[in-house]
């Protein structure tokens, strides 16, 4: 079996891989000619744990291919799968031009029958829209090409990209043809053999799963971080309240954990977007909107919790930042809670030190000099007034405390974005969490 996945962002690169190990051959394509040239010498464009190994593996198998034009392929694949992004715009709704112009290149070359699935996160409608794209350029050419669409959205998280892929919870496949069924059925065979679910569905409601699906974890983030905030205001642990009630069968465990919001490429993202798929449909979504709401407070919340401790005299505090990425084991910064941090204490004068296992790279793209990058945990605090514990990585699980406090100025403070310190150890270090 031969496939093309167009875009090499976290998804298209990560799904071309994985496919790649289950014995299809590959061909990624992305019209970034530096990023394919790295590709092809085994540079990863990305930090997703693994993925460099799976990538080099596949490579010297031959299995895995990368090329910057889609023309090369096309007539010589069974099936394209559209990875490509789909960021914001002024309004919410998600950007769907580089979908589409990947749907214009298939209509005005294609000679033989394919199987055009859309692997990206898109509203409603979209894969009616590729099809008619495609079809118009088929007419504009004169020509009669058999193709079916379907939908495959992924539920890749960060970090854990490859295990998700190859170990799912689901695999959801919107499709409207028996072809496109037998097509899709047998792409995830070595799944089936595995007794992982494989769920057929209209396309419609396979685009829709995604952003419901997204929707609904960001809801319990933004639901108990309002709570959070509620504790701290009435006596109560937050902590304690997500033990309660996550013992609830109906409730569970995941996704109750309280903190500096949540951040990254989908979350956000999905969920302005199906805010705005309500507005065009004539439908508030009310919830959903709660939910992105709370989250742009969130992120405020430790720079108001700095503000209250240190009040008028912030000004030229020298702050530490642990943490960079908007969760850990990934060195993405889209929409992370350190971004709107960081702007807060330089607007106020501060002098911010920054670390992060992985994403100082990435920091220095999106911020330059504005800030001071540290070579380890322990050289971010060295002279600091407070400690800003953002991102969750195992690496600040345990600092050595009394090394901590004896690089830190006199009457040291720690604020704990994602409570995970314990207090009684800190021992002369001033704690402040979330809720």
């Amino acid at each position: 079996m031969r496939i093309a996945v167009v875009g090499t962002g976290y998804v298209g690169l990560v799904s071309g891989a994985c496919f790649a190990d289950l014995g299809i051959t590959v061909t990624c394509i992305d019209t970034n000619e530096a990023k394919i040239a790295q590709l092809k010498q085994g540079i990863i464009p990305i930090y997703e744990p693994n993925l460099d190994a799976l990538v080099m593996r596949n490579m010297k198998a031959q299995r895995l291919l990368f090329s910057t034009r889609l023309t090369e392929v096309l007539n010589h694949v069974e099936a394209v799968f559209i990875a490509v992004g789909t960021p914001s715009d002024e309004h919410g709704a998600a950007n769907l031009q580089y979908v589409f112009e990947v749907a214009q290149t298939i209509g005005q070359n294609l000679t033989t029958p394919i199987v055009v699935v859309t692997k990206s996160t898109v509203p409603v409608g979209t894969a009616k829209k590729i099809k008619s794209i495609i079809q118009e350029e088929l007419d504009k050419r004169g020509v009669e090409v058999e193709f079916d669409i379907a939908s495959n959205p992924e539920f890749l998280k960060e970090g854990n990209a490859i295990a998700d892929f190859m170990k799912p919870d689901r695999v959801v496949v919107g499709i409207e043809s028996d072809k496109a069924k037998a097509f899709m059925t047998r792409l995830y065979a070595p799944m089936l053999l595995n007794n992982f679910r494989v769920i057929f569905m209209d396309i419609a409601s396979a685009e829709m799963t995604k952003y419901a699906a997204n929707a609904m974890l960001a809801t319990r983030i933004s639901f108990m971080n309002d709570i959070a905030n509620l504790c701290e205001r009435v006596g109560a642990d937050v902590n304690m309240v997500r033990k309660g009630i996550g013992t609830d069968k109906r409730i569970g465990g995941n996704f109750l954990y309280s903190g500096c919001g949540y951040g990254g490429s989908c979350f956000p993202k999905d969920v302005r977007a199906l805010i705005q798929t309500g507005i065009e449909n004539g439908y508030e979504m009310k919830v959903v909107k709660a939910v992105d709401a709370v989250n742009d407070e969130q992120k405020q919340v430790l720079f108001k919790k700095l503000k209250a401790h240190f009040g008028d005299t912030l000004k030229e505090r020298r702050i530490a930042i642990w943490g960079l990425s908007f969760k850990p084991e990934t060195d993405d910064m889209r929409e992370s809670p350190a971004l709107v941090i960081i702007e807060k204490l330089l607007q106020e004068g501060c002098n911010v030190t920054v670390y992060d296992p992985i994403a100082m790279d990435e920091c220095r793209k999106r911020i330059g000099d504005a800030v001071t990058y540290a070579k380890d945990l322990y050289e971010a605090v060295n002279n600091a007034d407070a400690i800003v514990h953002v991102t969750e990585w195992k690496e600040f699980r345990m600092p050595n405390w009394d090394i901590v406090k004896k690089l830190m100025k006199p009457l040291p403070v720690l604020f704990d974005g994602r409570n995970v310190f314990n207090p009684n150890e800190l021992q002369g270090i001033r704690y402040f969490k979330i809720g």
